[in-house]
């Protein structure tokens, strides 16, 4: 028994495991098989259900954290601004964080295949930890956007490390289901992070934003590091290719920065967007050129491309895209047609959010059961562009919008569990991290792009400079107070009709992604797992 076979146990597999050693090894380049003389290694115990439910609940309170911090700054940006004395540069609290935690998902994912992924959790939970401390003790404007940025490296490597180690505590049939339970805590982030956000500015101190993240880190460590021991091993060490990474990182800073500024701080067409367009093409032009040459790249190119890979990322990507990109722009909508409050209209959001996590829930039971599991998205996705188009093509009375909306969010929801089990699926063990590091950079990549496009949408059919930044708050609500309500309900035909195009396009990628069966449970015969 070489080393990879000894490594990739599966607790919750011990039955089926040498056919599933032998398609692993199949799928691993023969300089992995190769490297099978190293000294044995004991491979842990199983993991018993409650050890398991003990992971999860740490692993979904470690997401909690990244997921809490993504909103629950932006409703204490004014009380910030107002201590500072400086406004111009509040939207860089948030930008900071967004572009640190964009750039490093990759990175934790293919450092958690090579180191493993207890050394990532704890390293990603620590600077995440202590840029939240550092932000909380801030003296200056300048400061506090320094550690926000440490605290997004941090919180960017959070996500794709507690999704692999999902992957490695259960097996792929039962993995949609948790992976429902993760969107619910995205969603409860989402949802409770301006309130408490806006709490803890007004009633205590803006700093308790940061602090709050201790006691909960500390809950989340105190829980998943007695277990880590048992997880089974599937890292391999290898050389890090740091060079592949940072122009990876590069390109993607500089990228995220053109989608952030381009149509709002500055125009498209601007030399300094132009410009910073091409160094972006360039970086990542550089990035390929060095992945191609390079004995063991940062991230394999090859590992991005087949049958299954390209298509569950395209999916997932288009679908959080529309999500994210309606999110950030239906309050401006529900302000102007339907005359809502900034509070009634956040209220309304949530059947946005909230749904989708159901519709997360039905696909995740459905890989259990199902042989062809990914029916359920491609049915979810297509009925969520059909009520995009009808919110494009038709005004609806608020309930009427609520309940298109819901049931839109609903058969979004079906995306995310099958694509990311999908595409976890189709590598072998030792590149999970990797893959799903870099579905999480994509996936951040094309939510920015959306909301970028979307702005763009509505700045050529309002022809109105509408900023959606905090800071401009007072200016932004004068401006939209005064655009009337038809060119409103006629911008946002263009916009939802751009979602409409977006989950049509992840419905088509469903479509065209192989199913390829999934690894149940011990406890079933092949002939049920296969049903």
């Amino acid at each position: 028994m070489n080393k990879y076979e000894r490594q990739s146990r599966f607790p919750a597999d011990q039955e089926t495991l040498p056919e599933d050693i032998a398609e692993e090894l199949s799928r691993l380049p023969s300089e992995v098989i190769e490297l099978s003389d190293a000294p044995p290694l004991a491979p842990p115990a199983p993991l018993n259900p409650d050890e398991v439910r003990t992971i999860v609940i740490s692993l979904m309170l470690t997401m909690f954290l990244a997921a809490l911090d993504q909103t629950i700054v932006a409703t204490a940006l004014p009380t910030i601004g107002r201590q500072f004395h400086d406004v111009t540069n509040l939207s860089w609290v948030i930008t900071a964080y967004l572009l640190a935690s964009t750039a490093v998902a990759p990175v934790f994912g293919t450092l958690s295949d090579i180191y493993g992924r207890r050394v990532m959790i704890i390293t990603s939970l620590s600077l995440f930890v202590v840029g939240s401390v550092l932000c909380a003790i801030a003296p200056s404007m300048t400061m506090l956007i320094v550690a926000r940025g440490l605290q997004g490296l941090g919180g960017g490597g959070i996500m794709p490390v507690v999704q692999t180690v999902i992957s490695d505590v259960v097996t792929p049939r039962e993995r949609g289901r948790y992976q429902a339970y993760f969107s619910s805590v995205w969603m409860a982030g989402g949802i409770l992070g301006p309130v408490v956000g806006g709490v803890f500015a007004e009633h205590l101190h803006w700093s308790m934003i940061f602090w709050i993240n201790l006691p909960l880190a500390a809950a989340a460590l105190a829980l998943l590091l007695p277990k880590m021991s048992k997880i089974p091993v599937f890292h391999r060490k290898r050389k890090v290719d740091w060079l592949g990474g940072v122009l990876l990182m590069a390109s993607a800073v500089v990228l995220m920065l053109v989608l952030t500024w381009g149509g709002t701080r500055l125009s498209w067409l601007s030399p300094t967007i132009t410009a910073m367009i091409g160094a972006s093409i360039a970086l990542a032009g550089a990035f390929v050129w060095h992945a191609r040459r390079a004995d063991e790249p940062f991230l394999p190119l090859s590992l991005l491309g087949g049958s299954v890979v390209p298509f569950a990322m395209g999916a997932g990507g288009c679908a959080l895209g529309a999500m994210v990109g309606l999110t950030v722009h239906l309050p401006l909508y529900y302000e102007v047609v339907y005359h809502l409050t900034a509070s009634e209209a956040g209220l309304a959001l949530i059947p946005l959010a909230a749904i989708s996590t159901f519709g997360a829930a039905i696909a995740g039971r459905t890989m259990a059961k199902a042989k062809h599991y990914k029916r359920v998205a491609i049915v979810g996705t297509s009925v969520a562009a059909i009520c995009a188009v009808g919110m494009a093509v038709t005004t609806l009375p608020l309930w009427g919008l609520l309940l298109l909306m819901s049931v839109f969010a609903l058969g979004l929801g079906t995306t995310f569990p099958i694509s990311v089990v999908s595409l976890q699926n189709a590598v072998a063990r030792p590149q999970v991290g990797t893959v799903t590091g870099a579905m999480n950079f994509f996936r951040a990549m094309m939510a920015s792009f959306t909301v970028a496009a979307f702005t763009t949408i509505l700045l050529m059919t309002l022809g109105t400079d509408i900023s959606l930044a905090g800071e401009h708050h007072a200016a932004s609500a004068s401006t939209v107070g005064a655009i009337p309500m038809a060119d409103m309900i006629t911008a946002f035909r263009y916009v939802f009709g751009a979602a409409a195009v977006l989950l049509t396009t992840a419905s088509i990628c469903m479509i065209t992604m192989e199913e390829r069966p999934l690894a149940g449970p011990a406890a079933r015969p092949p002939a049920e797992m296969a049903e």
